[in-house]
């Protein structure tokens, strides 16, 4: 499989990201990419999160950048921030004018004072089964009901960073025609996650999650985990 694609990213607008976006084009040029997304963390994630100002500057920066490599594809998105069991993502209304691809995914950190008790049970998840069947729940809830209520290109790393019912969110991912992330920086999707999601008609995409210039394009790992599972080429939105 070639990897035509790239749709997680990081610049120096994350908190957790040194790269500027020009080394980052240069190096999915090298690496034979066709598209990229720049996708920072949302402006809800307290430690992380781009600040609202700084997006115009990215779109108007990713313009320049795409008129100066047109072998390129280069979109702006946002790895936005699930914010509680409503379905709230962290995109404003200015900011869903400007963006072409968006991510979504669960963060600790994010919106600390409204979501406290699910980041509560997410950390106690790991010590009690208890608190991991709740957090499992809500975290669902939340993810389902994200995807539901917004155009969501692709969910990020989903159990990654808390329990879920990956046939809910499979489910519905699929209903909506929303990718599921084979994340090659996380353990998640793991194989038998995949195995479980491919139930359903959904399409997966595996990405970098890179907040390392190298590692913008390397998927291998993701790629170990979706052949294992058995995946078909077909139903991978980012290879040829």
């Amino acid at each position: 499989m070639i990897v035509r694609a790239d749709y997680h990213m990081h610049t120096k607008f994350s908190g957790d990201s040194k790269n500027e976006l020009e080394s980052i084009v240069k190096k999915a040029i090298e690496i034979g990419l066709e598209e990229i997304a720049i996708t920072d963390h949302g402006p809800a994630h307290n430690g992380y999160g781009i600040k609202k100002e700084n997006y115009p500057i990215l779109r108007a920066d990713i313009d320049k950048l795409n008129l100066k490599y047109p072998q390129i594809n280069i979109l702006l998105g946002l790895e936005a921030n699930i914010l509680g069991i409503n379905g709230e993502i962290d995109i404003d209304e200015e900011m869903w004018q400007m963006i072409d691809w968006v991510n979504a995914g669960y963060h600790f950190g994010s919106n600390l004072k409204k979501d406290y008790k699910i980041h509560i049970y997410n950390i106690l998840s790991k010590f009690s089964k208890h608190f991991y069947e709740k957090a499992k729940k809500i975290n669902t809830i939340a993810m389902v009901t994200a995807i539901e209520k917004n155009k969501i290109n692709m969910v990020t790393h989903p159990g990654a960073k808390g329990p879920i019912d990956i046939d809910a969110v499979a489910e519905a991912a699929a209903n909506k025609g929303t990718l599921l992330e084979i994340n090659n920086s996380h353990g998640h999707l793991t194989i038998e996650e995949i195995k479980a999601a491919m139930k359903y008609p959904v399409n997966f995409a595996v990405c970098s999650d890179a907040h390392e210039v190298k590692n913008v394009g390397s998927v291998s790992n993701a790629l170990d985990r979706a052949y294992i599972a058995g995946v078909d080429k077909t139903k991978i939105y980012n290879v040829k």
